[in-house]
């Protein structure tokens, strides 16, 4: 678990967290079903929205609880563990809450938004990745195009999270058809504004459940729906965070659950040879301690991210997102080698699908995480960045 009562509202965080196993069983009831017909997890959902936790982000002055980073973490985590697709939904929906909890309160109808969000338990997909730029998220070839008090927008999305299912769509394009393609906004799409034509269909080897097809995402909206922020500060204030830091946890979560049945291998062959040590048992061991390692890492990151969301300057640096690209990056290979591990340690009941130690699914949910912008791309992106800044060598904050 990620304990993280030391960062404030324990009592909150242990009603979020009941609340959330909760779902969590829900979820792993119909675990397997989701994976093998990569199909929407609706009974997650539905318990999630049963126990209004999709708008837990929101502020308590908009009808929410005014959950913080590291809450929501821990119910990445939780869910994660019993359903990885059940947890990314959630995790993914979280991310376009925070860009609204952190860069929409200067706007009415975001404010609004906010309020229908929290009160009718919304879920929010987004739309950020496009035909011709890949996952390059900073960059957008489509533009809005002012009419009036409307825009339009047409975006040929290679990916919509969950599209089908989303209440709304939060989606990004260049300011204007004359703009750079880096000079970005985001806009709210609800449902009803929104023309889904699929073009691809969501067939993959692990998160199946996400159901994240390609479309051509047509939408005329009011002006208004688009955010006051340029999508350039939206990214670096709360997206680069609250993406790495809940995907992280919702990592964590999945190799802790893999490591878990390992755990209890381990101990059935405790019992069948009272007298010696399980061949698995040091590999447990060592497995564990990774594990403690993605931990730390993990809450490193979000009390990272708590210290300086009030601080304009700090979460601008080059050093915050640097850490942040770290994290990402980190939690990704520990949580695929945990996993890959625990595999070995169960041996072939593990890699059986129909045994109550197999780790299969968790295996190929867990080698998306360094395909999720790729480690790749984030690694580039990080070298550029230190060719402009100090390395970090202190162990002071």
């Amino acid at each position: 678990m990620l304990d993280r009562s030391e960062l404030g509202g324990a009592s909150r965080s242990a009603n979020l967290v009941a609340r959330a196993r909760k779902v969590a069983q829900v979820a792993a009831v119909h675990a397997d079903d989701v994976d093998r017909a990569g199909r929407f997890p609706r009974e997650a959902v539905d318990a999630m929205r049963a126990e209004r936790l999709l708008g837990i982000m929101v502020p308590t002055h908009l009808g929410g609880e005014g959950a913080d980073f590291g809450e929501i973490a821990q119910l990445c985590a939780t869910l994660g563990a019993s359903c990885s697709a059940a947890g990314m939904v959630f995790a993914m929906h979280q991310i376009k809450v925070s860009s609204l909890v952190h860069h929409g309160q200067d706007s009415d109808w975001h404010r609004g938004f906010m309020q229908r969000l929290a009160g009718e338990q919304l879920l929010l997909g987004s739309a950020t990745t496009e035909a011709g730029i890949g996952g390059d998220l900073r960059n957008s070839i489509c533009s809005i195009v002012p009419d009036g008090d409307m825009v339009s927008i047409e975006k040929d999305a290679t990916v919509i999270s969950y599209g089908l299912d989303a209440d709304a769509i939060l989606a990004t394009a260049r300011r204007a058809p004359d703009a750079a393609s880096s000079d970005q906004v985001m806009v709210v799409i609800e449902k009803a504004q929104a023309g889904l034509v699929q073009t691809s269909v969501w067939d993959t080897l692990g998160m199946r459940g996400t159901t994240s097809h390609g479309f051509k995402l047509s939408a005329k909206v009011p002006a208004a729906q688009v955010f006051p922020k340029p999508f350039a500060e939206i990214a670096a204030q709360s997206m680069l965070a609250s993406s790495h830091l809940f995907w992280a946890s919702l990592w964590f979560g999945i190799a802790g659950s893999a490591l878990s049945k390992a755990q209890a291998s381990v101990r059935a062959a405790a019992r069948r040879m009272p007298n010696a040590v399980p061949p698995g048992a040091a590999r447990l061991a060592a497995a564990a301690a990774e594990l403690a390692a993605l931990k730390t890492l993990v809450r490193d990151g979000i009390a990272r991210f708590e210290a300086a969301r009030h601080d304009e300057e700090a979460i601008n640096a080059m050093a915050f997102a640097v850490a942040m690209n770290a994290v990402k990056v980190e939690a990704s290979r520990r949580s695929v080698s945990i996993v890959q591990e625990a595999l070995t340690i169960i041996g072939i009941q593990g890699y059986k699908n129909d045994n109550p130690h197999s780790v299969g699914r968790q295996l190929r949910d867990i080698l998306s995480a360094p395909l999720m912008i790729a480690n790749d791309r984030i690694l580039a992106n990080t070298a550029t960045m230190l060719l402009m800044s100090r390395l970090d060598t202190d162990l002071e904050d």
